[in-house]
């Protein structure tokens, strides 16, 4: 009967809590991705993340041609604190094929 009651869902910080010590995917503001795994978490969202790969995207435009680049950057950070204002979603992470 407690392992039913302590998968329940009633708020959806529930569905956070579900994910500790495991894998997740954080979108940002300012362009940013992050995956890793889920150590801490509170009401504000604040996490702290292990094995993080962060993923930072940037639009920059040419002076000259005036076309589009997008520039991408990556990271590793073994620990993360991500702040919770910053947080946009949170989801198992993308499967990518």
């Amino acid at each position: 009967m407690a392992s039913e009651e302590e998968s329940a869902v009633k708020e959806p910080l529930d569905l956070i809590r579900l994910s500790l010590d495991e894998r997740i995917y954080v979108k940002l503001r300012s362009e940013r991705e992050l995956r890793g795994k889920l150590h801490a978490y509170d009401q504000h969202l604040n996490m702290i993340l292990g094995d993080v790969e962060e993923i930072v995207t940037s639009l920059e435009i040419d002076d000259e041609t005036y076309e589009e680049i997008v520039r991408t950057t990556r990271r590793t950070v073994p620990f993360l604190f991500v702040r919770g204002d910053g947080v946009i979603l949170v989801s198992p992470p993308l499967r990518t094929a």
